[in-house]
């Protein structure tokens, strides 16, 4: 048998359990096939809870303090970036490919810059560059992604921006991106896109990925395919914006903010006033206010458009794989960066309250030897997809890594005991500085602030919804005594505190 095919996927700040098999009111229908004919797995923590530190550990197999990318606004070293699974997978003679977001370098960078992804660096890429990058033999990058901000104009951007202002339409289009087919309800960040679907950048990448596959491949490949949504502001384009009525989605049960019983950084995370460089996006953009029932249910509704889009677009990838005949030969791997609290507990976007809905991305996985219908709760990491992935492709790892390979959890019988978060915030993100750190076994989760030692811990088991801070209650300490090893267990390779080039 031939050396297997890699078709990894990923959205941007997708819940866990948004998806029509896990019991959301979503319509993912290819997401849910993949799940009925892959193993579904149901605890996968998120080396951190946004999106440039998680991304880089995807990539390098390591935790944020250790590959430096703490928080966002910090730039992966490309001494490292260039050792990652697809450094990696290229040297064990695949072809790689990065397709859509790729994020490990900061966009809005405080000064001048030559790195790809930042506004100035992208200016001076040349016209038509498609990689090499971060270990990727070829790359065809969407440069930011989120609609807050019109695509970058060449000779800014990259390549989604280069294609989109190609054909002498890129001030009409960007008038229709920001324009709204109807009202809202005034939820903030909310609007339906009148961008025609065919510009969206969820469109584009399932177009490049497709290309991607029908061309020759006398090599295996490794291709991670990465979409930008579900990711705020909600400005699904139609008709996918209209394919949930708002007052038909699932709010969650408990979706009133509740500070009390809750370590310190919980309201000061959200009441703190910013200062500093970015201060006012930060403000404005990553912070969301407590709203109505009637708008949030505008932001869940326009939350699934973007999903079931993306969901289409995985569909047709899917179905050029099968068409090429490599479907047989080929893992299908689909994940996200992070998630988002989407309502619980009052709260919407992410920050540093690590709750199930933010933390567990979960994952779906297909594949040659991977089991049909198998549903698996091992504690998991997406830090070990890199090392799954050399595992499948029978390559070595050119550099010492935290992650280990998933495939006897996947394929056999193997067990977990935990997973581990971590999230080093300078006092410009939210207003206070921290440095958390998070364990999550498949019945329990604790969180510490190790610079106040101040913390959170829930019994999952018996509290799902996070409820009850349990950190102090000493029927818990054998719990908190167990988990806290675990999290004080950390590898003893931490690098400095990094100085940030930016906001994201």
């Amino acid at each position: 048998m031939t050396r297997p095919n890699i078709l990894f996927i990923t959205s941007d700040q997708q819940r866990g359990d948004c998806y029509g098999f896990r019991g959301r009111n979503v319509y993912t229908p290819h997401l849910d096939m993949l799940a009925a004919e892959g193993t579904s797995l149901e605890t996968v923590v998120t080396p951190c809870v946004v999106c440039q530190p998680a991304r880089a550990s995807i990539l390098t197999g390591l935790l944020p303090r250790t590959h430096g990318v703490h928080d966002n606004g910090i730039d992966l070293d490309p001494e490292l970036g260039e050792k990652g699974f697809a450094a990696s997978l290229s040297a064990a003679g695949y072809r790689t490919a990065k397709i859509g977001k790729a994020h490990f370098a900061t966009y809005h960078t405080f000064g001048d810059s030559d790195t790809v992804e930042s506004i100035p660096g992208s200016a001076k890429v040349p016209e038509g560059w498609r990689g090499p990058y971060m270990g990727f033999d070829h790359a065809e990058l969407v440069h930011i992604g989120h609609n807050w901000w019109h695509p970058e104009k060449p000779p800014a951007g990259l390549a989604y921006e280069e294609w989109y202002y190609a054909d002498g339409r890129g001030e009409q289009k960007n008038k229709l991106l920001w324009e709204s087919h109807h009202e809202h309800k005034d939820a903030p960040q909310v609007w339906s896109s009148k961008l025609p679907v065919a510009y969206h950048n969820s469109t584009w990448i399932a177009d490049r990925a497709i290309d991607f596959l029908k061309q020759e491949h006398e090599d295996p490949f490794c291709m991670w395919v990465s979409f930008p949504d579900p990711h705020h502001p909600f400005d699904c384009p139609e008709p996918w914006a209209s394919l949930h009525r708002p007052e038909d989605v699932d709010l969650p049960e408990h979706r009133t903010r509740d500070f009390e019983g809750r370590p310190w950084w919980h309201k000061a995370a959200v009441e703190t006033k910013i200062e500093g460089k970015g201060a006012e996006i930060r403000t404005s953009y990553s912070r969301y206010p407590e709203i109505p029932d009637d708008q949030l249910r505008e932001v869940i509704a326009n939350t699934y458009g973007q999903l079931s889009l993306i969901d289409h677009s995985v569909g047709r990838i899917i179905t050029e794989l099968e068409a090429q005949g490599l479907a047989d030969n080929t893992y299908i791997v689909y994940t996200a960066d992070h998630g988002d609290w989407l309502g619980d507990h009052g709260l919407v976007l992410k920050g540093p309250m690590p709750f199930e809905g933010l933390l567990n991305v979960r994952a779906i996985v297909k594949g040659p030897d991977v089991p049909a219908g198998k549903v698996s709760f091992e504690p998991l990491s997406t830090l070990d997809l890199g090392a799954t992935f050399m595992d499948w492709a029978g390559a070595d790892s050119l550099m010492d890594i935290h992650g280990q390979s998933m495939r006897e959890v996947i394929s056999g019988d193997g067990t977990r005991d935990a997973a581990m978060s971590e999230w080093e915030l300078l006092p410009g993100r939210v207003g206070v500085g921290l440095s958390l750190r998070t364990v999550r076994s498949k019945t329990a989760k604790l969180t510490i602030d190790l610079q106040s030692g101040a913390g959170e811990m829930y019994d999952l088991e018996n509290d799902p919804h996070e409820l009850c801070n349990v950190f102090d209650d000493p029927d818990y300490a054998s719990m908190k005594a167990d988990l806290s090893e675990i999290l004080m267990s950390r590898p003893n390779d931490m690098r400095p505190n990094q100085v940030p080039v930016g906001m994201a």
